[in-house]
């Protein structure tokens, strides 16, 4: 039995939580939930690193935690448009470039470049999805194997076919 005045310790549970995405706030706030499910890898596929999403602190606080608290945990980044990138004074390329035995980030080939969508899969359970990068609107589920698979596979596909390009990091 667990005393009621317990503290609980351990990871945020898989608690199934689905919910519609519809404003950068949304956004922002469903990538940082994903991204603080992540046990062993982050799966990122965006097209620019969207400031709004990818420099909110609790998102690169996420991703610190991954990575450092995590033996043999890893963060791939893809990006479908690197000349959007602000480089200079950009919080996670400067994270990334600290930790670059744990964060990889590639550039899209040119065959990859047409997929419109951006998500972050955390492992193969959880996911936050934009249909097309230009727009908000999108799905959250803390808790869907399935659908975060085949985000996986898209991804993998894609990351497979685009090399070990960093780009200028």
């Amino acid at each position: 039995m667990v005393p009621a005045n317990a503290v609980e310790t351990t990871a945020p549970s898989l608690d199934r939580h689905l919910a519609l995405v519809g404003s950068p706030t949304e956004a922002r706030d469903a990538a940082t939930r994903v991204a603080r499910l992540a046990q062993r890898l982050l799966t990122i596929h965006t097209h620019d690193l969207e400031p709004s999403i990818f420099e909110h602190e609790p998102f690169l606080h996420a991703v610190k935690r991954l990575v450092l608290g995590r033996r043999f945990a890893k963060v791939r980044v893809l990006v479908v448009d690197p000349a959007r990138i602000r480089y200079d004074h950009n919080p996670f390329i400067a994270l990334a470039r600290k930790l670059t035995s744990y964060i990889e980030i590639r550039h899209a080939a040119a065959e990859y470049r047409s997929d419109p969508s951006s998500y972050v899969v955390a492992d193969a359970v959880a996911f936050v999805c934009r249909l097309h990068e230009a727009r908000w609107e999108g799905i959250s589920q803390s808790h869907a194997p399935l659908a975060a698979r085949a985000f996986l596979d898209r991804f993998d596909e894609a990351w497979l076919g685009s090399g070990s390009d960093r780009g200028p990091l």
